[in-house]
This record gives structure tokens, C-alpha cells and sequence, in this order.
């Protein structure tokens, strides 16, 4: 049965940039950056946890046929650990290696704090590996952050801090209460002079990577739809990819609400650029607006391109990913991880930028499902709405 287009039809792009800054080279050898050395160790150390197991990486044949394309994947990261969320892979990854060193120094991890500003996801890794290495966890969200995920974090023992404003209002808080307690930040965003952390997450991120070019058999995705909110997730794909793929690396594409994009906006600009945010997307995993400088070392050279889309599909995509509509049988898709979806259809719709970005009979593309239902309540309200419509 063919592909009900209509679930399509509020797939929108508010903006689309060509990175003039994009050269197609080599995986650059980083000694401060992502490299072969930090991202085999992350595999190696995440890989050993235990109940780990690669996430799925789903066929959509479905829609690789409205699309008119050999494949379209989706990497399930619903599946991840017990978290059902990438960001399984970062916090907890970091929180494990800086317990780990401490308790070299002789150290008790009962001592050490760890605390970090979050939208949701990141501080529940950060909380659950705080819980796994015996350590405590202040966890700094915003206003907009739903009592679900608060809730959330706070069953694996961490300490909720709510502040008034957006992320940017809750991660300045964190830094300062961290600067006057002595509190260790675990953020996956990097700034002058913080880098040895968000680098560890980055480097657990890349395992995503490194599964799905083995489960590609080695054969790297044509194009990658990555969502962007600081970058580091984008990031530790990509990085893992190129490795593999050198020079031929295909198409990476950013994809971000227009009402948070920072990525888009700084690789317009060629410099990094701060957005103020004044209207929060439902996407709350991309809503953020300052890019992380490592990020930026990776993503400035290697995106093709940069996307914004409304939240107008979330919906919609949602139910179609509950329904199976796509192929692939049934998924439980959050609502970060239709925004490469968004994306892909809305520019399949545009024959001008369908041809821009290269697509073809034979393009393979990659999509991130970066979350399940983290947030029940809101989950089962948007698939509800989307099966409405």
C-alpha cells in the first residue's frame, strides 16, 4: 500500500544555507578534537556497560520509496540503554571517566558532585551515571522544562534546580553555583577554557556513529540528516563517519527550528553567532542558542548543509512513526527525532533544493531518532493530535 502523502503536508523549511565553508578533505587529525584515540576508548568503555547493545538501524522502505531514493535508514536511539535517548551515551560516559579518575587520587566519589543545565535528556544521562558511579548530581533546568523530565532525573537520586528564562539563563546559573560549591560541570556544550568535558561526550556520542557504518556494512550514508541544538551530538556522528569515509564524505545537513538556529545562523556568518531564543520549539533537545566550540572545529568544515523547519510536522510524524507508516514497523519517535524527517520531505517537495542538496536514485540517507518518549504525557498528547489530522 502506498504512502499516504497527506501525513507530508506540514513538512515545512523556513530556511535553507549552503555552507560556502564546506571543502571536502580528509578527516582532519585533531590532538584537542575528536580523534581515533578518544573515540576508541568511548567505544571500548560503553560498549563493556552492562544491558549495552547497538541500537537499530531501521530500513523505512516506505518512504525511501515516496522519496525515490535506494534507502532511507533510521537510527532507533528510543532503544538506548534504559534512557531512550542518545544523550545515554555522553553523560554517563563522562561522569564514569572523571569518578574513575578521581578515585585514582584516592578520592571518595561520595564527595564529588557533578551538575549540569538541561532541557532534559543530558541531565538524565548525567543523573542515571551519577547514580551508576556513587557520586551526587545537581541538575539545573528551565522554565519550560515539563515535571515529567524533572521527574525524571530526580528518580536516580539527582537534585532539581529550576530557573526562571531559557537553557542559556539555566546553564549560566549552573556555572555559578558550580564556580562557588566546587561542583564538576558535565555540559555537552564547550566554551574558552571548558573542553576536556563536553569532549568525553562528544566521544560517547560517536558510538552512534560507529554502529551505523557497521550496520551500513562500511557503506557510508550519500546524506545524513543531523539535528543540531549546540552541535556535540552532530558532531560525534559525523566525526566517525568522515574517518570512515575521507574525502568522499557524503552530505551532512543540519536541521534546526528556525526558532533556535544557531548552527544555521553561524555557518551563514562563517563565525559563531549567538541567537536569543523568544519562543521555545516543542523540539526542546535543539532548543538552544550558542554552538559549542568543539562542535563548531567539526560541523564549520564538514556541513554541506544547514535546514530550519517549523514544529508543525511533530505531530503528524509522530503518529506516523507509532503507526509504521514509514516502514520499518512500529517506532516510537520523540519529538527531536522527526526533525531529519521534516527536513528530507520538505526538500523532496522542493524540486529546486532536492537538486541542490544532490539527491537521486541511488542516495542512501541516514536519519537520527534522537529520543523516544522521554516525556510520556507529551508523547502520547502529540501522537494523539497527529492521528487527528
Amino acid at each position: 500500500m502506498p504512502l499516504d502523502q497527506q501525513i507530508f503536508a506540514k513538512c515545512k523549511i523556513v530556511k535553507a544555507v549552503t555552507n560556502r565553508g564546506h571543502q571536502p578533505s580528509a578527516f582532519p587529525k585533531f590532538d584537542d578534537n575528536l580523534n581515533s584515540r578518544n573515540m576508541d576508548k568511548a567505544y571500548a568503555a560503553i560498549s563493556a556497560w552492562p544491558h549495552y547493545h547497538p541500537t537499530p538501524l531501521i530500513s523505512l522502505d516506505k518512504l525511501a520509496d515516496f522519496c525515490g531514493v535506494a534507502a532511507v535508514y533510521y537510527k532507533d536511539e528510543s532503544q538506548r540503554l534504559d534512557l531512550k535517548s542518545f544523550k545515554a551515551l555522553g553523560g554517563a560516559y563522562a561522569v564514569a571517566k572523571l569518578v574513575a579518575s578521581k578515585k585514582a587520587e584516592d578520592i571518595d566519589p561520595a564527595s564529588i558532585t557533578v551538575t549540569t543545565a538541561t532541557d532534559g535528556n543530558h541531565g538524565r544521562s548525567v543523573a542515571w551515571g551519577a547514580q551508576q558511579a556513587g557520586c551526587h548530581a545537581e541538575i539545573y533546568i528551565h522554565e519550560h522544562v515539563s515535571q515529567e523530565r524533572a521527574d525524571a532525573m530526580a528518580a536516580f537520586g539527582a537534585k532539581i534546580n529550576r530557573i526562571p528564562g531559557n537553557y542559556e539563563a539555566s546553564l549560566a546559573a549552573c556555572k555559578d553555583d558550580a564556580a562557588a560549591h566546587g561542583w564538576h560541570i558535565v555540559s555537552d556544550t564547550s566554551w574558552a577554557g571548558y573542553r576536556e568535558m563536553p569532549l568525553d561526550i562528544m566521544a560517547g556520542y560517536s558510538v552512534m556513529g560507529r554502529e551505523a557504518i557497521a550496520q551500513m556494512q562500511g557503506a557510508g550514508p550519500s546524506h545524513c540528516f543531523l539535528p543540531i541544538g549546540v552541535g556535540g551530538m552532530a558532531a560525534g556522528i559525523v566525526a566517525p563517519i568522515w574517518q570512515h569515509m575521507g574525502a568522499n564524505l557524503g552530505k551532512m545537513i543540519g536541521v534546526e527550528s528556525y526558532m533556535s538556529a544557531c548552527f544555521l545562523e553561524s555557518i551563514e556568518a562563517q563565525t559563531p553567532s549567538l541567537v536569543d531564543i523568544s519562543e521555545e520549539t516543542l523540539m526542546a533537545g535543539l532548543s538552544c542558542g550558542e554552538i559549542s566550540d568543539l562542535a563548531w572545529q567539526i560541523l564549520q568544515p564538514s556541513l554541506d548543509h544547514c535546514l530550519s523547519i517549523t514544529d508543525d510536522a511533530i505531530a503528524p510524524l509522530m503518529a506516523g512513526f507509532a503507526d509504521g507508516v514509514f516502514g520499518g514497523g512500529t517506532i516510537e519517535a520523540g519529538e527531536c527525532s522527526t526533525a531529519g524527517l521534516t527536513a528530507l520531505v520538505a526538500a523532496k517537495k522542493d524540486p529546486a533544493l532536492w537538486q541542490k542538496l544532490g539527491f537521486g536514485p541511488t542516495s542512501v540517507v541516514l536519519l537520527i531518532g534522537t529520543e523516544g518518549a522521554t516525556d510520556l504525557g507529551l508523547y502520547d498528547r502529540l501522537v494523539t493530535e497527529g492521528r487527528q489530522k
